[in-house]
């Protein structure tokens, strides 16, 4: 078993590299360009959600229902005519990109200490790096890249692009164990 103490190093800077490479990514790499659009008509739909005094931070499901009546046939009308989805609202002004960053840095870092919390606990010092790496890229590509597939089961997001995601979790779960088996104590 190894510490987490003696794990800070590769927690760090595989929370730096996977960072890194998110930015490459996402900047550099137009794997992700198509991946969101514009609204149709989007004055006339952000205007109709302004004067609807929607809050920031909640998640709207449309047409929404309760269980009990989900079979009335009103409800069931409105899901034939469509659109049907989920909305998130975020609250108005320019997107705080620094927040986000520092967030999903921070995010990064979680990440890491999952993954020398479960791995210190079953590889001993000096283990060599292709089982360092096995087992930490197994826990790493848990947490960034499966529980992308989410998104397609219950929010209705395109496969394609929820692969895209789950590709790039499979990424930084590479990079953070190739990180993991490199730094692994002696």
């Amino acid at each position: 078993m190894v510490p987490i103490t003696a794990l800070w190093l590769p927690i760090l800077l595989s929370a730096v590299i996977v960072f890194v490479a998110s930015s490459i990514i996402h900047m550099l790499i137009p794997i992700h360009k198509n991946d969101y659009r514009q609204l149709p008509d989007e004055d006339k739909v952000t205007d109709a959600l302004r004067s609807a005094s929607v809050t920031p931070g909640r998640m709207y499901n449309f047409p929404f229902c309760t269980h009990k009546d989900m079979k009335s046939p009103a409800v069931i009308e409105k899901f034939k005519r469509g659109p049907v989805g989920h909305l998130i609202i975020r609250p108005s002004g320019a997107p705080g990109l620094g927040k986000y960053l520092v967030q999903w840095f921070l995010f990064c870092i979680v990440v890491s200490i999952f993954t020398a919390c479960l791995t210190g606990g079953v590889r001993q010092p000096g283990a060599n790096y292709r089982a360092v790496f096995h087992v930490a890229s197994l826990v790493a590509f848990m947490a960034y890249g499966v529980g992308q597939l989410q998104d397609s089961i219950w929010k209705g997001q395109t496969w394609g692009v929820t692969l895209k995601h789950v590709f790039d979790g499979l990424i930084y779960g590479l990079l953070t164990a190739g990180t993991f088996g490199w730094l692994w104590p002696k």
